[in-house]
């Protein structure tokens, strides 16, 4: 086989299946996908390339992506001036935000309900560090996961009511809870919601309801997450409180020292890293790096990271670590963390979740074995992984989901049982939209409560009517053949060789950065690799080595020692494979790359 070029793209039109496979040499992979060739435009290439003055590997990444001559500039320099949108188009914003305001200048106690994800935790101390700022006092509560459950209940809100709350704001809940809401309407308490999950009509009772996937609102802003909305909020807020005089007397905050926190709950809640979200990430990322949020500083020494974070560390080390108290401690560990001031207490709060992180990865272990050895189904024929299983802590199903989903490409719910409810939380994959099926499941009677969007969602049920609930949730999920060809096919952005791979500077990614959903990271094909080690890299990973000729790289494949990818790679008897990867330089090592394998095929000798 001749060696391909340092650099190679398709052309555009792409090539149809038939061509991709012949060309690639892969028909199916080792994880069972189809490789296809992303398709590219080199005359497009060329002009981003001299306009902008970009290497050609950035210039050709853009091209694949579709980023035209017109979106390149803002797209690789996204800045809050130019994509931050009017708070306003959302509905029920400026009705929120007098709200607000007028609490803040008449000294009323205020309370900021949450949730206990990383979205949550992360839009509650934007709305906690602000309110603090412009002088008021607010409150924190966090319902605990499994004595109350997801979501404002009655009981919650009528003890606030009792303390003197008059305000209360949700954040990243609040959309399905209109007992509760109704409940703290009766108790004379004003809530205003800021959600981001799929939302029906009626909405709740509340004074203002934010949220860019209610029915009625036409901001097209349903990309952005919780803490999202919630900076958009404090935004409007501190217009309002401006133009009434509130910083005559006192300094106006510069609400850009909470982007940090805005984009960790952007990246942790997977939305789109597209529009203002791009900008939310890139200057946050800025703002991380100035480490002046101490609890942000305490988890990220005890994660072991030194220097600026990235996209993939901010999902990847800190956000399971905030998530962690949630998920197996105290609810509201990760928002008192994130709104802290004080290196002592923030040193104390992250060492406490640090260590609930190692509990939860212990019991996620456990869900995780008995989850998949209670599966049952054909992985590939079945439109919905669903594992149940009596006793498993509600805290790390969601997790066990993603990790289902991520393996068999395919929507997954994991459940949790008693003798009186069922709790479960699934994770989705592109294409299929999990949160609506749970909401259709909500209308027609089916669960307690549920809600979500389209790549996570979770609900209550009563145990006996899973059965039920299962068929009509499969029946709503069911693709054809061609939605579930293309759920099996694996998008490949270009071809290098590994020298040219070996070659490129290891910030060759930097222009393209962030990361993350809607725009993840550049996959490559390296054809014809041989494989020069292999060996175990803690309980699950494989490291490699890969050689060609004098050219070396070093690889790993996560997750796959018990898997065909992993037995073949550790098998290879030195015979060559196609690989597909992202490169990511190596934390601690100085410049070089490595090449994170997502699949492999046998590379055909000739």
């Amino acid at each position: 086989m001749l060696a391909p070029p340092p650099f190679a793209w398709t052309q555009r039109p792409s090539p149809p299946a038939s061509t991709v496979a012949e060309t690639l040499g892969v028909e199916r992979s080792l994880t069972g996908r189809n490789w296809t060739l992303a398709p590219a435009d080199d005359r497009l290439a060329m002009a981003l390339a001299q306009r902008l003055d970009l290497p050609e590997i950035v210039a050709r990444l853009l091209a694949v992506r579709g980023i035209g001559l017109d979106a390149a500039a803002s797209f690789l320099d996204p800045r809050l001036r130019d994509l931050l949108p009017d708070p306003c188009r959302l509905e029920d914003m400026r009705r929120g935000s007098e709200r607000l305001a007028a609490a803040i200048t008449a000294g009323e106690r205020i309370a900021i309900y949450g949730d206990y994800d990383v979205d949550g935790a992360t839009a509650a101390a934007v709305l906690l560090r602000f309110l603090r700022a412009v002088g008021a006092e607010p409150l924190l509560y966090v319902p605990d996961r499994l004595r109350e459950g997801y979501g404002p209940n009655a009981p919650a809100l009528r003890a606030l009511a009792n303390q003197g709350v008059g305000l209360v704001v949700t954040v990243d809940c609040g959309i399905a809870a209109h007992d509760a809401l109704a409940a703290a309407a009766s108790a004379g308490l004003d809530v205003i919601v800021v959600d981001h999950h799929q939302a029906s009509l009626p909405l709740p009772p509340a004074v203002a309801v934010i949220n860019p996937k209610r029915p009625d609102d036409a901001s097209g802003l349903d990309h952005l997450c919780a803490a999202g909305v919630a900076f958009l909020l404090m935004v409007d807020t501190n217009r309002l409180l401006r133009a009434a005089g509130r910083y005559s007397t006192r300094p106006e905050p510069d609400l850009r020292q909470w982007l940090d926190l805005v984009a960790l709950g952007t990246v942790c809640d997977v939305v789109p890293l597209a529009g203002v979200n791009r900008a939310f990430v890139a200057q946050g990322l800025k703002v991380m790096a100035g480490r002046g949020n101490a609890g942000l500083r305490a988890i990220a020494d005890l994660a072991g990271l030194r220097g600026p974070a990235s996209a993939r560390d901010l999902g990847f080390a800190i956000g399971p670590r905030i998530n962690a108290g949630g998920r197996v401690g105290q609810a509201d560990l990760g928002a008192r963390l994130l709104a802290c001031d004080d290196p002592v207490e923030a040193a104390r709060l992250a060492q406490r979740l640090n260590a609930l992180n190692r509990e939860r990865q212990e019991i996620e272990q456990g869900v995780w074995a008995a989850a998949t050895a209670r599966l049952g189904v054909d992985a590939d024929g079945a439109p919905l992984l669903w594992a149940v299983g009596e006793g498993w802590h509600p805290g790390v199903i969601g997790i066990v989901a993603s990790r289902l989903a991520e393996r068999f490409r395919r929507p997954a719910l994991v459940v949790a049982i008693d003798s009186e409810r069922a709790v479960a939380s699934g994770r989705s994959v592109r294409g299929r939209d999990l949160g609506a099926a749970v909401n259709a499941a909500v209308a027609e009677g089916l669960l307690v409560k549920g809600g979500g969007h389209a790549m996570a969602a979770g609900f209550t049920a009563e145990p006996r009517r899973l059965t039920e609930l299962r068929a009509f949730l499969e029946a709503r999920l069911a693709v054809d053949a061609v939605t579930a060809e293309g759920l099996r096919s694996l998008s490949i952005d270009g071809v290098l060789s590994l020298a040219g791979a070996a070659a490129l500077p290891p910030a060759f990614l930097a222009r393209l950065a962030p990361f993350g959903a809607g725009h993840a990271e550049p996959r490559f094909m390296l054809q014809a690799v041989r494989i020069a080690y292999t060996r175990p890299a803690g309980s699950a990973h494989l490291a490699c080595g890969l050689i060609d000729g004098g050219t070396r790289l070093p690889a790993i494949a996560f997750r796959c020692l018990d898997q065909p990818l992993g037995q073949a790679l550790a098998a290879h008897a030195g015979a060559p494979f196609h690989l597909a990867g992202r490169l990511q330089q190596r934390r601690g090592a100085g410049a070089a790359l490595q090449l994170i394998i997502d699949d492999a095929a046998p590379a055909l000798r000739g």
